[in-house]
């Protein structure tokens, strides 16, 4: 499989501290491919996506453990994960959703000290061959493309109501 764009994953310098932390914080959405900032929260691609459009919603806060999160954030985490399902289907027309937590190492978290909600639109007929026999995914469209694509359906919506506010009422 040929794979040009992880090489700088794999040979790369590896900075120090939390991934999520420095793109939540940082005020370069585009490159560090956040699409949603909230109060609380904020939705962003998944740089190592299962599936095109697999999307993550980081609290701003570092916490491993829901228990850690105060009811604002929590409360906000779900909102962002409604909305971020909507903006899927909008823009990808998805069939199916998977939506989880990894909480601790032992569970397939691969950052186990700030928790994440990912939110992974299906079709049917995504898992082929390639999954089955080469353990291998194929995610047919670029992070680039897809953060451009699901950007305008955010800024739409966005520009129509705030995230979470239809709960509200």
């Amino acid at each position: 499989m040929w794979a040009p764009w992880r090489i700088g994953y794999v040979a790369g310098d590896r900075p120090s501290g939390c991934v999520f932390c420095r793109k939540i914080h940082s005020d370069r959405d585009d490159e560090n491919l956040v699409l949603y900032r909230g109060e609380h929260c904020a939705i962003i691609l998944n740089t190592f996506p299962y599936n095109s459009g697999h999307l993550m919603v980081v609290p701003n806060m570092h916490v491993g453990d829901l228990e850690e999160l105060d009811a604002a954030t929590t409360r906000e985490l779900w909102e962002l994960a409604t909305f971020a399902a909507r903006v899927l289907k909008e823009a990808l027309y998805w069939e199916g959703l998977n939506i989880g937590l990894n909480l601790g190492e032992a569970a397939g978290a691969g950052i186990s000290d700030h928790l994440h909600l990912h939110i992974v639109p299906r079709w049917n007929g995504d898992t082929n061959y390639m999954t089955a026999v080469a353990e291998t995914r194929v995610v047919p469209q670029s992070l680039e493309e897809s953060y451009r694509q699901l950007r305008s359906v955010v800024d739409r919506l966005t520009s129509m109501e705030t995230p979470g506010s239809a709960t509200d009422a």
